[in-house]
């Protein structure tokens, strides 16, 4: 499956979004999850072969031409006007989904697989929790916005700084916190730490933890071991690892989830 840039807008300094519509978007079809997301294909620079491609012939090209896959969620599908909207996550010009997204034009064109997800906020309980960085913000937002009235959601998102903070909008009690890499000696463990600080509401709760690698098992283990949190309502992963290129990361996650199995 295939899509069209239809437009690209700088959300923060470090988050674009991009609009796609045509291809083969009128075969798409939406989940049940708030946390769908896309296999994108991303062509390398020295490649010559067209969107779209036959993925098993393009492979045989050998390493430095193959498309590299990466994961992105969707943050908007307009099931009527047949429009799909992904944030990219900005830094510098390092990887390959990020600069392609810096250079998206209209008329541009990207393949992908999918749609596939796992969460959406449980009805059944009494409160929602989410925890992440910038990654995990298209979830979160997909997420909270989902929940009606009735419902509360706390949030806790590490950003740089104030500039990279967006606006989330909810019919839910929404309580939000904005925590800043650069007001922090330690900009690693803010996660963490707010969440251990926080004065957790009474009854049942789910929760949306995604974000670097380190960052999220800390947590993981925090909320499982010491606030009972049922794994089985919630989600929690990585989506990136500090000091590693995503090439270097995906070789080693299955293994790292594996070990992670023995935190608790």
């Amino acid at each position: 499956m295939f899509a069209e840039v239809l437009d690209v807008e700088r959300i923060t300094p470090g988050l674009i979004r991009v609009r796609f519509g045509g291809g083969d978007l009128h075969e798409f079809e939406s989940t049940e999850y708030t946390d769908q997301y896309i296999n994108g294909y991303f062509v390398p620079p020295d490649a010559t072969y067209p969107v779209p491609f036959d993925l098993d012939e393009v492979r045989t090209l050998g390493d430095e031409l193959r498309p590299r896959p990466r994961r992105f969620t969707v943050r908007k599908w307009d099931e009527e006007a047949k429009k799909l909207t992904i944030d990219f996550v900005i830094h510098g010009d390092v990887g390959f989904a990020g600069p392609w997204a810096k250079r998206a034009v209209p008329g541009d064109k990207l393949q992908f697989k999918g749609p596939n997800g796992g969460y959406s906020p449980n009805p059944e309980v009494d409160w929602h929790l989410f925890a992440g960085d910038e990654t995990a913000i298209p979830g979160i937002s997909a997420s909270v916005e989902s929940l009606g009235s009735g419902s509360h959601c706390v949030v806790f998102i590490v950003v740089d700084s104030h500039e990279f903070e967006v606006p989330i909008h909810t019919d839910a009690t929404l309580d939000l916190k904005w925590l800043h890499r650069d007001n922090s000696t330690d900009p690693s463990s803010l996660l963490l730490d707010a969440v251990r600080n926080f004065d957790f509401l009474e009854g049942t709760y789910d929760a949306f933890v995604h974000g670097e690698a380190g960052e999220v098992r800390e947590l993981r283990k925090y909320l499982v071991g010491e606030k009972s949190l049922d794994l089985e309502t919630s989600s929690i992963s990585p989506y990136w690892r500090r000091n590693h290129t995503d090439e270097a990361w995906r070789k080693v996650k299955k293994e790292w989830l594996a070990d992670q199995e023995n935190d608790i």
